[in-house]
């Protein structure tokens, strides 16, 4: 059973490309990890790229609601070095508190009409502007939600390592609620 398998309504076409961006990346997922190994083993999990670490931190929350401590060990190793705090952790479950749709929302295909529900293969797409690499060491890219006029930021780090890391994200924010929840329909 996956992690969308509770959703029950059709998959929508899939959204418009990110407009306005210097490079967009598209970050294709065939099928999506059950485990935190396979988590792990992904192509995208090396995070050689800032774009591979932004998709999978999209991947990473959207097993939230479904199993919190898959997807927080998820996200511990998509930060590196650098630990959840305790703030850290309750921020999230806060973010999760009425709207466990919002991961899904960045996945293509996902809209509210269908409930955020994803079309298969399972992309990402990532994308930069002329301002995402101002800091040195540090990339501020953006995915757009189906459920948002605006991308949304994460902000990653270039470690010693060669690896890049989440620094910080600002996708757990709200967008437009799911069609089914629309009392008025």
């Amino acid at each position: 059973m996956g992690i969308f398998d509770n959703i029950k309504k059709q998959q929508a076409q899939s959204s418009a490309p990110v407009q306005g961006g210097s490079r967009s990346v598209t970050v294709t997922f065939p099928q999506l990890p059950e485990t935190f190994e396979q988590f792990t083993a992904l192509p995208q999990a090396a995070l050689r790229t800032p774009f591979d670490a932004a998709a999978m931190t999209v991947l990473a929350f959207c097993f939230y609601p479904t199993d919190r401590e898959l997807s927080l060990r998820m996200v511990e190793y998509l930060r590196g070095p650098r630990p959840l705090s305790g703030y850290d952790k309750s921020f999230i479950a806060d973010r999760f508190r009425d709207s466990d749709y919002v991961p899904r929302s960045y996945f293509e295909g996902a809209t509210p009409l269908n409930d955020y529900l994803p079309s298969e293969p399972y992309r990402v797409t990532v994308s930069e502007n002329p301002y995402s690499y101002q800091n040195q060491g540090y990339a501020a890219l953006y995915i757009r939600s189906g459920g948002a006029d605006n991308p949304r930021s994460v902000q990653l780090r270039l470690a010693k390592d060669g690896r890049w890391y989440l620094w910080e994200q600002f996708i757990l924010v709200g967008i437009r609620p799911p069609e089914s929840t629309n009392p008025w329909a």
